[in-house]
């Protein structure tokens, strides 16, 4: 791809000034990101087709305020499972409620889990009721968020 590996991409500054807005706003119109990095339109759309087939833009999401959307409580888990466990595991973990995000460790723990929930009950139901009882899961650590912030990314994308 493109000077990379099958697996890496190298991105010029027009990628990295197109990225960056689209992290800002991906909202944005193509009319207003094509003046921002200084391309045609058309070139814009070619350049955001050429990101996305690579794999680099995966899609466009919204930022939310949780706590306003309804999931005041918030925790991160930390699951040790059984070594031959992680394919049923994260197969189930891509179904159960309020699980937000997940991700394979290497470390003391093997999975990290961000649940997000409307309160300190369904919390608890989520990691005593669902997470504890999945097969594989040996043990769990919980870490409630009281606060949150987002750091500012990759220095190419500020």
């Amino acid at each position: 791809m493109a000077g990379g590996t099958a697996d890496t991409y190298d991105l010029d500054a027009i990628d990295r000034r197109i990225i960056k807005e689209l992290v800002a706003d991906s909202r944005i119109s193509m009319r207003a990101l094509a003046e921002k990095a200084h391309i045609s339109r058309a070139h814009a759309y070619v350049r955001i087709e050429r990101l996305q087939e690579a794999g680099i833009i995966e899609g466009f999401t919204t930022r939310i305020s949780h706590s306003k959307a309804g999931l005041g409580s918030s925790a991160f888990i930390a699951l040790s499972i059984r070594q031959d466990s992680w394919r049923g595991i994260s197969t189930q973990l891509r179904t159960l409620p309020f699980v937000e995000h997940f991700s394979l460790l290497g470390g003391d723990f093997d999975v990290l889990v961000l649940v997000r929930a409307p309160d300190n009950s369904a919390l608890r139901h989520v990691v005593l009721e669902r997470l504890q009882s999945l097969e594989g899961v040996q043990s769990t650590k919980t870490w409630l968020i009281f606060e949150e912030a987002n750091g500012p990314g990759p220095e190419w994308v500020r």
